[in-house]
């Protein structure tokens, strides 16, 4: 048997992830871990406590590993596949609160989330504005699954998710949104190598990868979402901080009106938005 100080000291570059992992298994709030330190643990719970601490060290996300990440004040569950949410894009969806609450409070609309990943833009705009049907699609089936066990989990009766390529999901369901809102794939393909460990050999390539500049799925989504946004409809995407300037051009190019960019908490651009005339 081994106690609880004994498994930290193991992996002290990782203490903060190793405490985690124990409450974890151990099924206890983090503060057990440091006020019962000198206590044994079994030998199952060691051995998987090795496991997934090994496969930490090698970059593996802590999200994964506890199969939950916080956005939005909901705890949403993760696996591998998804994405994990990241605060920036909380930005996007607090702005989409705002604007709902300022626009169509009370009122019953329609909202488009492209690229859902686990839900997290889709589920956070649900469960916060009740009167928003929302619908959610992505190319690929991990995505569909973890989302719609986060909609189970929220109890949330409002958000329906479809599987297809963008828009090619919602073909003959005769939609038109309100709002169209997308964290889409934005890194250059070139630069993905580049990326932190954590991200470029443990989270979906698909949800990374934006095409050479990384500008693709901006330009097809612009011109597409023109179909399926009602008239003064509002399009809003996440972005990488350094291309601001270019998907403000995207959407001007392609008519929208009243085209901003909003900044994260560093000053840098993170979202940009406009509205189809």
């Amino acid at each position: 048997m081994v106690i609880i100080d004994e498994l930290r000291r193991r992996y002290k570059d990782f203490s903060l992830d190793g405490i985690l992992i124990l409450s974890k298994l151990l099924n206890v709030d983090k503060s057990h871990i440091y006020t019962y330190g000198e206590k044994e643990v079994s030998k199952e719970v060691e051995n998987k406590f090795i496991y997934l601490m090994e496969k930490r060290t090698k970059g593996y996300p802590i999200q994964y590993i506890l199969k939950e990440r916080e956005f939005m004040g909901l705890e949403f569950y993760l696996e591998d596949g998804v994405l994990v949410p990241r605060p920036d894009t909380e930005i996007l969806v607090e702005y989409v609160i705002d604007y709902i609450n300022r626009r169509y409070k009370g009122i019953n609309i329609k909202a488009l989330d492209i690229g859902i990943g686990s839900g997290a833009i889709s589920l956070s705009v649900a469960n916060y504005c009740k009167d928003v049907e929302v619908y959610g699609i992505d190319i690929e089936d991990i995505p569909i699954k973890v989302a719609n066990i986060n909609k189970e989990k929220f109890n949330l009766t409002n958000v329906s998710f479809y599987k297809g390529d963008l828009f090619q999901a919602l073909e003959g369901l005769d939609l038109k949104f309100h709002i169209i809102m997308s964290n889409p794939p934005y890194i250059a393909s070139e630069k993905i190598e580049g990326l932190h460990t954590t991200v470029k050999d443990f989270e979906p390539r698909v949800a990374l990868d934006g095409g050479v500049d990384g500008l693709d799925f901006y330009r097809r989504i612009t011109v597409e979402s023109k179909k399926y946004l009602k008239d003064n409809g509002l399009l809003i995407y996440e972005i990488g901080f350094d291309q601001g300037e270019e998907v403000y051009n995207i959407l001007v190019k392609e008519g929208f009106s009243n085209v901003s960019i909003l900044k994260d908490l560093q000053g840098l651009d993170r979202v940009v938005l406009g509205i189809k005339k």
